[in-house]
């Protein structure tokens, strides 16, 4: 049974103020698929490095089952990693590239070329197993990559942005066989990217983190549908989240002329705080069919076929309480959207509203 622990692990680099990875608990299952998502220089990439040793870790330990592995060479580590730079040797063929690894742990022969026949079938590869890379696309190389840590047959994958050289098409086929392929392996699997949806549509879990600090790590559809904090909010989520400020009052919380019905229980959690912040997906609005709602300037309309969506600002007594105005994205399953220009109402069913704490930051309902 492989799982990976990480146990208050902290990165400081030297000279620097703060940590790039603060106090980083977190538990992946054995099998798991697990991906770390936020923002460049969140410290996704540097907790990643830390489990293949390829840094540092200044306090704190880190387990690949129960091994303590804090403080051992990457090579101990029985991991195997996919870089976002293929890094594959140009003068060898594509199976000497996958089989490298293996020989140089002094398998036979036999046995290396069984173990990399066997991955090429499993990555559709075995016509190019005499190629070089300079005669592959993007993505054969990238698979090629792949079959590279497959044949080592590791406790752990690690993967660090391995589709960010390649074009939005291939990226998305190639997530998909990724993804298929962890399943297949039952390999405990991490998995650093940027892209918010790479992460939505990959992981079994995602570990969002931003500034070092984990912020939340749950399911995809528990990140979107209950996010803890207004980071997570606005980061997951395309397009994201609709966030704004507004006043606590009788039953419920106004924005400019509009008071949102919220239950006297969630109003109570705000304590003393006389402004919070509600959060909203685009998809959870519709135009209102009377002069009651939120009050939007339409500035730009997206018209996508099947849906449609409209870009605004408050407007009203909202727009004067927002000078800076959060612009406001409604998608609208609609061939008929309102027209640039124009001003239109919005509702949104309480149920479908999210309140952070305006001070805190973190969900209240």
């Amino acid at each position: 049974m492989t799982t990976v622990t990480y146990r208050a692990a902290t990165r400081i680099y030297p000279g620097s103020d703060h940590p790039a990875v603060d106090g980083l608990d977190l538990e992946i299952g054995d099998g798991e698929f697990v991906v770390l998502v936020g923002p460049s220089g969140c410290g996704k990439s540097t907790s990643l490095r830390m489990l293949a040793g390829l840094e540092e870790v200044t306090s704190g330990q880190i387990f690949i089952g129960e091994r303590d592995v804090t403080n051992l060479a990457p090579a101990d580590r029985d991991i195997a990693m996919v870089f976002q730079n293929y890094a594959l040797y140009p003068h060898m063929t594509v199976a000497e590239n996958m089989g490298f690894a293996l020989k140089m742990q002094k398998v036979s022969k036999p046995d290396r070329d069984k173990r990399v026949l066997e991955a090429a079938k499993l990555l559709g590869l075995e016509e190019y197993l005499s190629r070089k890379p300079k005669a592959l696309s993007g993505g054969q190389r990238q698979r090629v990559a792949m079959g590279r840590a497959i044949v080592r047959h590791p406790r752990v994958f690690l993967m660090d942005e391995p589709l960010s050289n390649l074009d939005a098409k291939l990226r998305v086929t190639t997530r998909t066989q990724i993804a298929e392929l962890q399943q297949r392996l039952g390999v405990t699997t991490v998995y650093v990217t940027h892209d918010q949806i790479e992460a939505m549509t990959m992981g079994d879990r995602v570990a969002v983190m931003k500034g070092g600090v984990l912020q939340q790590i749950d399911s995809p559809l528990a990140l979107y549908d209950r996010p803890a904090n207004i980071f997570v909010a606005g980061f997951i989520g395309s397009p994201a989240m609709n966030l704004i400020e507004g006043h606590v009052a009788e039953g419920g919380l106004r924005i400019g002329d509009h008071l949102i019905d919220l239950p006297r229980e969630v109003l109570a959690k705000a304590g003393d705080e006389s402004t919070l912040t509600v959060g909203f997906r685009p998809e959870a609005i519709r135009l209102s069919d009377t002069d009651t709602g939120i009050l939007l300037d339409v500035e730009t309309v997206e018209e996508l076929g099947a849906d449609s969506y409209v870009y605004g600002t408050l407007a009203g007594d909202a727009a004067s309480e927002h000078l800076d105005g959060p612009r406001i994205v409604v998608r609208l399953a609609t061939r008929r959207p309102p027209q640039r220009g124009s001003q239109v109402r919005l509702h949104v069913d309480p149920a479908d509203v999210h309140v952070f704490s305006h001070r805190t930051t973190e969900r209240i309902s």
